[in-house]
């Protein structure tokens, strides 16, 4: 049988990525996420020694401090209540939140039903509905798991919703042209086509759950990270306080990430990338 030689595209080799596959190396992308944080950190630095205010300290003071919280455990306490609510919120937004986003976006009568929730939600004023949540449910946990709730997962909501809402219907009518169920077209068809816009939901919605924890922590009861904040904040202590808010933002950049590498492992035949470099 004649075998045909494959056949080049725009005069590229056979196999490479075409146009709209391509994606920046991991070497590359390692080393421009290492030139942005210089890039921050250096103008952090100078903006403490000119200085902007008196409260701003300089990056090495900050990362200083941070290394003493460290040290002595106070960190590592503090993290110990700072992440109870904030793994329970978000594990709850990120299960719940999918589920009623692919709920909604498959039928138009619970998208009417429920979607003016969730943007009502999404607009309301937090620091305004958190004294009615202490008066409900007091300042323990259940309050400020409600919280991050609030805060992260609308926006997955959301944005699921519009991710199946928008999945193209030609793959569906192809998909029921070779008698697929409506199961197996939700979960080979519409959420492997939906993923990249569920997971940008899901990495909106991880950040506004860790705004929520520390707007917990300071507006409910001062524990774990947030008390840290208030306590120095209160003596002045300003390159402790940058610290704790240092901290709390490098530990969501690592969430995001892990999020990153999920979306990688359960996609990975699905092409992520930029349409040029």
């Amino acid at each position: 049988m004649r075998q045909v030689a494959p056949v080049s595209i725009a005069g590229a080799p056979p196999g490479a990525p075409t146009a709209g596959k391509r994606s920046i190396a991991p070497s590359r992308s390692l080393v421009l996420k290492i030139l942005s944080a210089a890039i921050l950190f250096g103008a952090w630095e100078i903006a403490g020694r000119i200085p902007v205010s008196y409260a701003f300290p300089t990056f090495v003071e900050s990362m200083a401090a941070l290394f003493r919280l460290a040290a002595d455990g106070t960190l590592w306490t503090a993290y110990a209540e700072t992440l109870q609510p904030l793994v329970v919120g978000v594990t709850i937004s990120a299960l719940l939140g999918i589920a009623i986003g692919l709920w909604v976006g498959l039928s138009e009568f619970f998208d009417w039903l429920f979607s003016p929730i969730f943007i009502v939600m999404q607009a309301a004023p937090l620091a305004a509905l958190i004294p009615l949540l202490v008066l409900a449910y007091g300042i323990g946990l259940t309050s400020k798991v409600l919280v991050v709730c609030i805060m992260a997962m609308p926006v997955i909501v959301l944005n699921t919703a519009s991710a199946v809402r928008n999945t193209p219907e030609s793959m569906k009518e192809m998909a029921r042209a070779y008698l697929a169920t409506d199961l197996t077209i939700l979960l080979k068809i519409i959420i492997p086509a939906a993923s990249p816009v569920i997971f940008a939901g899901l990495r909106l919605g991880i950040s506004a759950g860790f705004i929520g924890a520390i707007l917990a922590e300071l507006k409910i009861t001062p524990t774990g990270v947030g008390d840290i904040i208030t306590f120095s904040r209160s003596i002045a202590d300003y390159p402790t306080m940058y610290a704790a808010i240092f901290s709390i933002i490098l530990l969501a950049v690592l969430f995001l990430n892990l999020l990153e590498w999920i979306e990688a492992v359960l996609f990975k035949g699905n092409q992520r990338g930029y349409v040029s470099d």
